[in-house]
This record gives C-alpha cells, sequence and structure tokens, in this order.
C-alpha cells in the first residue's frame, strides 16, 4: 500500500512575502553602496598623472580618499575626454609637485553617510536574518498562521490500498484464528448495512494481544488490504508530547481526518505507551497528567463514534496487556481481543513458504526440517532468518540458498556470530563434557 504523510503543506503566501521582503531589503542595500554608474570618469594609472602633471597640462584636481580626479589643459587626442580619475597612493610630495606645476588642487572632506545609509546598514542585516530565520522556522513548524500550533496535528501516516503493495490475507501465515477473527471485521467494512439492517452493532475496537514480531500490524494491514479501505497508522509514544494537552489534540486530530475518509481503519501500534492503567501511578499523586488527558481524549473519541454507514474502526496492538486500563478493555471500546500467538509447525513451514518465494532457493532445501529447528520463532524471526540465508549465499558468491544457509542462518539468529579464532583445547572439551 503506498504511504503518504498527513501532514499540512506549508503557506507559499507567507514564504512568497518573506521572500520579497528579503530581496527588496538586498536591493536597497546594493543601491545604497554600489557606486553609480553615472559619476564614472575614466581611470588611467597614476604613472600617468604624474607624467602629465610634470609635463604642465594639469589644470585643477580633486583628491578623495578614494580616488584623484583632475582635468587636462589639453587633451591628448581631439576628442578624448579632459577629466581623468586616477587611483591615490601614499605620496608625500604630491602637494609640492602639484603646487610647483601650477596646479589648481583641493581635498574633499571625509564623506559622512547619510541617514538613509546609516538606517540601512543598521536596519537591513538584522532584518534579512530575522527573516531568513522566520522563513526556515515556518517550513520546519509547518507553515502558515497555524505553524506554531502544529505540533497539535497528528502523526498517523495514511496507506491508501493499491494493486502493486497491497497486503492480504494471503501474505500473512500461522495465525488462523486470528485470521478468521479479523474477516469478520472486513465484512463489517465492506458490507455495514448488512449488518445495521438486523441491528447489530459494529466493533468500535479489536486489541491485537501477542509477543513482539508475530504479525500484528501485517494482519492489520491485511484486513486494509483485504477491505480496500485507508488505513492510518500511529504508535502510541507518537501522541505524548513535552506540552501538556498535545496528546489529547493529536487524538481529536487523527480521529476528525478518519472520519472524514470513512470507511477507514485506525492501527495504534503500541497502545501501551498511552493506555497502561491511570491507578498505577507508581505512588505518585496525579501520575503522567499529559499521557491520562491522551487517553482520557481517545476513550471519549471512541465512545463518540457515529453512523453505522461509514464506519471507523480502531485496530491496536499491545504485547502487555495486563497494564492496560479497564476503561479501555470494556464493550464498546476495544469490544475483542485477538491474540497473535508465535507460530506453530505447519504454521512455520506457510510463513517460510512465503518468505521463500522472495529469494532464489534450491530445489534440496527442505523447509520441513527448518521449520522443526525453529521451536518458538516468531514471524518476523523466520522473515530474518530467510534474509541471513540469502545474505550468506551471496557472501560466498553463490546464486541459490541452500540447506546449509539456513542452518547456519539459525545458529547465527540464536546463538550470535560464529567465534573463529575462539578454539577449546582437548582438556577444555573435556571438562566441558
Amino acid at each position: 500500500m503506498a504511504i503518504r504523510q498527513d501532514d499540512n503543506r506549508p503557506n507559499r503566501r507567507f514564504g512568497i512575502i518573506n521572500l520579497v521582503l528579503i530581496g527588496f531589503g538586498v536591493l536597497l542595500l546594493f543601491s545604497n553602496f554600489l557606486p553609480n554608474p553615472a559619476a564614472q570618469v575614466p581611470r588611467v594609472p597614476y604613472s600617468l598623472f604624474i607624467d602629465q602633471v610634470n609635463s604642465s597640462n594639469v589644470k585643477r584636481a580633486y583628491i578623495t580618499s578614494d580616488q584623484i580626479r583632475y582635468e587636462l589643459k589639453e587633451p591628448e587626442e581631439e576628442g578624448a575626454p579632459t577629466v581623468l580619475s586616477t587611483t591615490p597612493i601614499f605620496d608625500m610630495d604630491l602637494p609640492q609637485r602639484l603646487e610647483s606645476h601650477g596646479v589648481e588642487f583641493a581635498a574633499a572632506p571625509p564623506q559622512k553617510p547619510s541617514f538613509l545609509t546609516t538606517a540601512l546598514s543598521w536596519v537591513v542585516p538584522p532584518l534579512i536574518f530575522i527573516l531568513v530565520l522566520q522563513f526556515f522556522a515556518r517550513r520546519q513548524m509547518g507553515g502558515g498562521a497555524q505553524g506554531a500550533l502544529s505540533f497539535t496535528k497528528s502523526k498517523a501516516k495514511v496507506y491508501v490500498p493499491d494493486e502493486e503493495s497491497r497486503v492480504t490475507f494471503a501474505d500473512v501465515a500461522g495465525v488462523d484464528e486470528a485470521k478468521a477473527e479479523l474477516a469478520e471485521i472486513v465484512d463489517f467494512l465492506k458490507k455495514p448495512e448488512r449488518y445495521a439492517a438486523i441491528g447489530a452493532r459494529i466493533p468500535k475496537g479489536v486489541l491485537l494481544v501477542g509477543p513482539p514480531g508475530t504479525g500484528k500490524t501485517l494482519l492489520s494491514k491485511a484486513v486494509a488490504g483485504e477491505a480496500g479501505v485507508a488505513f492510518f497508522i500511529i504508535s502510541g509514544s507518537e501522541f505524548v508530547e513535552l506540552f501538556v494537552g498535545a496528546g489529547a489534540a493529536r487524538v481529536r486530530d487523527l480521529f476528525e481526518e478518519a472520519k472524514k475518509k470513512a470507511p477507514c481503519i485506525i492501527f495504534i501500534d503500541e497502545l501501551d505507551a498511552i493506555g497502561k492503567s491511570r491507578s498505577g501511578s507508581m505512588g505518585v499523586v496525579g501520575g503522567n497528567d499529559e499521557r491520562e488527558q491522551t487517553l482520557n481524549q481517545l476513550l471519549t473519541e471512541m465512545d463518540g463514534f457515529a453512523g453505522q454507514d461509514k464506519p471507523v474502526i480502531v485496530l491496536a496492538a499491545t504485547n502487555q496487556p495486563e497494564t492496560l486500563d479497564a476503561a479501555l478493555l470494556r464493550p464498546g471500546r476495544f469490544d475483542r481481543q485477538v491474540l497473535v500467538d508465535r507460530p506453530d509447525l505447519s504454521g512455520r513451514k506457510l510463513i517460510l513458504e512465503i518468505y521463500a518465494k522472495k529469494v532464489k532457493l534450491s530445489s534440496s532445501v527442505d523447509l520441513d526440517k527448518i521449520a522443526q529447528a525453529t521451536s518458538g520463532f516468531a514471524g518476523a524471526d523466520l522473515a530474518n532468518l530467510v534474509n541471513e540465508a540469502a545474505l550468506l549465499a551471496a557472501r560466498s558468491y553463490r546464486t541459490e540458498v541452500e540447506q546449509g544457509d539456513l542452518n547456519e542462518a539459525i545458529e547465527r539468529v540464536v546463538a550470535g556470530l560464529e567465534k573463529k579464532s575462539r578454539v577449546l583445547q582437548p582438556d577444555e572439551k573435556k571438562v566441558v563434557a
């Protein structure tokens, strides 16, 4: 299923305004500090200026800190400019030389910057710096007038079923009992009117309980894929924030978005992060106020479901059901609890067959023996086992995964890497035996 993040897009209007202001400030800055092209005069080397003074061809000179502008008595060529300039250098004899050759000269006092130039030099750089910071801050926080409150928006990802990445019950094996329970949820989503016509109440929530890696998230995606509805996924820890009230606001925003896309599924992974019992505050008065507010809001939203024609079903997963608050587990909220346990022998073989289709497996591989040797493995462990075997085969420059690769992968998963440098001495082997 394709994934997209439900985030507010940055408000482009504020970004354009910031860019216009920055560009205007830069233009003002350059217009005051760049030289005026209309006031430019031809510039000549300083040595040529001295030669013209020595030849008494200079009528008058005007000396400033950055240039010497002078007027010739007669141009060297017909049509040549009579006013020239040169770059001054440190020359203590220049005044005497000019006076001895009858050149009228004057020195300009240091030019004081105008009030506008001074104001721009103090105002424009900080203004540009502030606008740049504001621009990136808005982009980081979501932009727009509500950028400062973007932490109250839900961080849920939305999976939209498509043909290429669609997950179905055929992709899940080893949990037939859980699949049978969830198949009824799929029927609820496909034909809610059939249950409403007879007066049956559609379950509001289903709690998937089981050890880590048994396929709870995969099962919830399969439910969405079979029903062909939108699928919101979020972790319980993403609700709780540093700011008090942010978690409750995110719960409200999540359910509002889900109701717009109904019928759909909301999947909350690690429900125990926000659903722990409110009576277990470890003796601390008040406990975690932010977590409790988030839990209270979740309970309120699950009570507020209305409209049987477009149901919103909440799926949640946890591996610590004993720590959940009793209000979450009562009928009307999480109506059903589905156990997703580790697979048995036949389940492990089916799971291995699913993951073996994704790698090039040798015809001599016996998956029955691998299933017998992996007692206690969860679905995620078996997927990792097949991947490790494929890596071992690729490391040995083979094109197919063989039985030995799978056996070695089992040892790597169970016992870790092989310590080839640790060789037991004969007496140590005797003691161990």
